[in-house]
Order: C-alpha cells, then sequence, then structure tokens
C-alpha cells in the first residue's frame, strides 16, 4: 500500500498519475484492443485507438496546462494572536490559451492549520486570477512557509497532475497586549531609591514652594500616605499626589528571562506580560526597552513586537545588564538575587513543584498563578520578602 502510495505520489509530482476514471478508460481500452485482435473487427479496433488517444493525450495535457502559470504571493501584515492572516495569492496564465479545472494549494505550517485549498473553474488568456482568504491564528509567532501547489486533472479528469511553485511567505503574529489600567510593577520604579535619597525616609514630590504641582485620581494599589486629604474631600474622590520617582526620563529595562527552562503556557504568559507592561511603561512616558537572551537589548514598537513573536525558552545564556533598573520576568526564583538596583519582578510558580517558593529579595514583586487571569494580576499591589 506504501509503494503505491509512493508511486503515485511520484507521477502526479513529476508526470502525471492517472485517476479512477484513466485506469477505467485504460482497462476498456485493452479489453476493446484484445477483443478486435481476437475477432478482426474493425470497429473495436477504432473504439480501443481512440480510447488510447485520448489517453495519451491527458498524459501530456495536464502537466502542460501548469507549466507557464506564474504564482505571485503579496506580503502580509502583522497581526495579533487571535486575529486573522490576510494572505493573498495572484496566479497568472501568460499563455494564448485558457486553464482550466485548477486546484491551487497553499502549504501552511501545520501549527497554522491544515493547508487551504481553492478551486479555479477558468483563468483566460493573459489574465491573472486573485486569491485572497483569511487564515485564523491562535498563538503569537513568526510563521514561513515557502510553496504553493497547482494541480489539475484537465482536459478530461484522467490523468492527475500537481506542481510546486517556490513563493515564500512569512506571517508575523504579535503577543497579545493587555490594556492595564494602572500597574504597580512601573508605577513604583525607582521608589526605593528615592525613599533612599530623602534624608526624612519618604519619596519626594513634584512641588513649587511648598505647593503639589499634579494631582491625579486614586488607582487600586496606590499607598495611602500619598492621598492628597483636602483635594479628595473638595472632588469627592481620592486624588493621589505625583512623585518625582515616575517622572519622564526613568529608563528600565523589560526582561524576560529566556534562558532558562520554562512551562510552556508559563512562557506564553510571561511573552504577554512582556508586551503589555512594555505599552504600559510608555504610555506612563518611561524611556523602556526590552531585553531577551537572543536579542540583547533592543527598542522600538515593531523591534520588540517582533522580538517577542520569535522568542522561545533555552535561547542562548546571557546576562542581562546591570545599568538600569529591570522588570524581571522568569519562572526561576534563584535569578531574583543579582536583580541591578530599584528594580521590580514577576515570578511564575513552578506547576511541578507542590513547594512553597521562598524568595529572597531586596526589592518588591509579584507571584503570579497561571490559574488566575494574568491582567488582575498585573495590576495587583507589590509584595515584599
Amino acid at each position: 500500500m506504501k509503494i503505491t502510495k509512493r508511486l503515485t505520489n511520484w507521477l502526479e509530482t513529476n508526470a502525471s498519475a492517472p485517476t479512477y476514471g484513466g485506469w477505467v478508460l485504460a482497462g476498456v481500452s485493452v479489453s476493446y484492443l484484445g477483443a478486435a485482435i481476437n475477432t478482426m473487427t474493425g470497429w473495436l479496433y477504432v473504439i480501443s485507438g481512440v480510447s488510447l488517444a485520448i489517453l495519451g493525450l491527458s498524459i501530456f495535457s495536464a502537466p502542460r496546462l501548469l507549466k507557464n502559470l506564474v504564482v505571485k504571493r503579496f506580503p502580509i501584515p502583522p497581526i495579533t494572536a487571535g486575529d486573522e492572516l490576510s494572505i493573498e495569492i495572484e496566479i497568472h496564465n501568460p499563455t494564448q490559451k485558457p486553464v482550466s479545472l485548477l486546484l491551487v494549494s497553499d502549504t501552511l505550517p501545520f501549527v497554522l492549520g491544515e493547508p487551504t485549498k481553492q478551486p479555479i473553474d477558468i483563468i483566460e488568456p493573459e489574465k491573472f486570477y486573485r486569491w485572497h482568504y483569511y487564515q485564523p491564528t491562535q498563538r503569537r509567532g513568526i510563521y514561513k512557509w515557502l510553496q504553493v501547489e497547482l494541480a489539475t486533472g484537465a482536459p478530461w479528469g484522467l490523468f492527475w497532475c500537481r506542481r510546486q511553485r517556490e513563493c515564500p511567505a512569512i506571517a508575523i503574529v504579535y503577543p497579545t497586549v493587555l490594556p492595564l489600567s494602572n500597574c504597580p510593577l512601573v508605577d513604583e520604579i525607582g521608589q526605593d531609591d528615592s525613599q533612599r535619597n530623602d534624608p526624612r525616609g519618604k519619596p519626594l514630590q513634584l512641588a513649587t514652594s511648598g505647593l503639589v504641582r499634579s494631582l491625579r485620581p486614586y488607582r487600586i494599589g496606590d499607598p495611602t500616605r500619598l492621598i492628597h486629604w483636602r483635594t479628595s474631600a473638595r472632588y469627592g474622590e481620592l486624588r493621589v499626589r505625583e512623585l518625582e520617582l515616575i517622572t519622564g526620563g526613568q529608563e528600565v529595562i523589560i526582561a524576560l528571562d529566556t534562558a532558562a527552562k520554562w512551562d510552556e503556557e508559563q512562557f506564553e504568559q510571561a511573552v504577554i506580560a512582556a508586551a503589555s507592561l512594555y505599552f504600559y511603561a510608555q504610555r506612563q512616558e518611561l524611556q523602556v526597552q526590552l531585553w531577551t537572551a537572543a536579542t540583547g537589548v533592543v527598542k522600538g514598537d515593531v523591534t520588540i513586537l517582533e522580538a517577542l513573536a520569535a522568542t522561545n525558552p533555552l535561547e542562548e545564556d546571557k546576562q542581562p545588564p546591570e545599568t538600569s533598573p529591570l522588570i524581571w520576568l522568569t519562572q526561576n526564583p534563584l535569578t531574583l538575587s543579582n536583580l541591578p538596583a530599584d528594580s521590580r519582578w514577576v515570578l511564575w510558580q513552578d506547576p511541578n513543584s507542590s513547594a512553597k517558593m521562598i524568595v529572597n529579595q531586596d526589592y518588591s514583586g509579584i507571584i503570579l498563578d497561571s490559574e488566575q487571569e494574568l491582567q488582575l494580576q498585573l495590576q495587583k499591589p507589590l509584595a515584599s520578602f
């Protein structure tokens, strides 16, 4: 059975293979030819000869129809995980004869799904056929595939022929970005340093001649000591003083521990968290960058999204920079002891360990549970250990 499939596949891709109808017609032709030889009847010779001629013509017609077709693929716009890829392919018939009964198949990577097929009734001489379809996605990544397959059984469906065309495709699926309304991990970057610089042990405030320069609405997780009670009473809602530690110009690096071994689901959460923290920090007017073991420090929205789309665990083991505060995303609690000053951390619990994690760290962070909603956990107050 396997030998038959291999032979059929070889014939389809290198010449043409008979279909069921082709086998039937070949059997009938041979039968009529045998009867004609035995009876010496002329009309049997005619039927047999015409049938064999049709078979011979079909063998060469199908490959010739596909030979001159030109396939062009248009660039695929990047999307976010969960959206649909917009894929567009153009097939040109440069000959003076129409091409009919064509089947086009786009050979997608198996992680995206089964090959997508499109039947085409006819492509007129010197005309184009444009095929536009949408492919659902579930996970981020950079997907590459090379070929589009053309197949036909024209003109009578007696022989089937397939030919592949080199038509490279690159589809970039960005990780999901969570809409964070607040994030103490980012908001409180630099707080430890500001407390050390103030001899009274209080954070420095943005003030001129004793007056608070700016106030904002209270967010869950804000320290109660920062509430401006007089203004809160005037407006009927809690107002919080802005602190110098959150001013623009603060440089932060979001570092994803890609050199380590991760649980697959937790690593996907970590990538989503890194993308979400990056864009939240941007909205807070911080100078934010991304670090992974494979890319080092990178900046720029598109560059960072592409780096996060392509990243995987167990990359080359490199050390993150020590010159700027980090928001360190990891599954290994042992890495928390060597972070730069004023850093923060996000730690995923090991799903294979029943023991409670012991965190010995000078800076605050969050221990995440992969069973709970990620967005809510990133917005909860920091914990100190």
